[in-house]
């Protein structure tokens, strides 16, 4: 059960990464076929709940994309459950100390290296074992989110927990803990200052390093930086961009 993500990463090359907000398999398996190397469910601010998380799953499947999830929290039954719907990358909003990022891991690995329990009723074959407990502690991308300033106080300590293998920036939660309006692609030069610790901080530790985007052309620029792992906005903002596009053109 290779993830190929984490080979990307293990190869040195940087993953273009889609975010599903719309709770629609029609609407996954439509982004599935745009050219992304992973699409995230975003269970934390966009409309979706554990089912519609597997009917994504199950759009997106036949066309090879590697599947994550956003949970709504740093919470071990969501994490589980999303796990054993087929999530092979977690995304943990708001892990802000060494601890919050230490239960992160052992909610997404198995004994003995954490305290996963054992049921994949669809990552395996469905409901049979098969050999996903041989792979799943390995393959599964745990991806705590740094997006405070408790977070950043707390780096080292939190980069240095065993079992993390990418970090995720939220800008907008980033820049309100920074007192700073909400927004993505910034420019400020304190949080470029930001960006550049990140990324020398976890080259050290051969950790990849995710943004959240709003244009391609951002994404790009921080490809160039050193991000690993580039989302460029979302399912529904994507949809009313082209729209907007369209329309424009029409009545132009």
């Amino acid at each position: 059960m290779p993830n190929k993500v984490k080979d990307a990463w293990a190869q040195g090359r940087a993953v273009v990464n889609g975010w599903l907000a719309i709770p629609n398999g029609y609407s996954a398996e439509v982004m599935a076929q745009a050219g992304f190397d992973s699409l995230t469910v975003d269970m934390q601010h966009g409309v979706q709940d554990y089912l519609s998380a597997v009917s994504c799953f199950q759009g997106m499947q036949p066309h090879g994309v590697t599947p994550m999830v956003r949970v709504p929290w740093n919470e071990p039954g969501i994490i589980g459950k999303v796990l054993d719907a087929g999530a092979m990358g977690v995304i943990c909003p708001m892990v802000n100390t060494a601890e919050q990022a230490q239960q992160l891991v052992s909610s997404c690995r198995y004994p003995p290296e954490g305290t996963r329990s054992f049921g994949p009723i669809r990552a395996g074959i469905y409901g049979e074992a098969g050999s996903y407990f041989e792979t799943a502690n390995r393959d599964i991308a745990v991806i705590p989110m740094i997006e405070t300033k408790q977070a950043l106080d707390n780096l080292e300590a939190i980069l240095d927990v065993p079992g993390i293998d990418g970090i995720y920036v939220g800008p907008s939660d980033l820049g309100l803990s920074l007192g700073m309006a909400p927004k993505l692609d910034r420019d400020e030069p304190e949080i470029m200052k930001i960006y550049e610790r990140l990324l020398n901080e976890c080259g050290k530790r051969n950790i990849a390093v995710g943004l959240h985007n709003a244009t391609g052309a951002y994404a790009k620029k921080m490809i160039g930086m050193g991000f690993k792992l580039t989302t460029i906005l979302n399912d529904s903002g994507l949809m009313l961009q082209g729209a907007k596009t369209q329309i424009a053109a029409a009545r132009g």
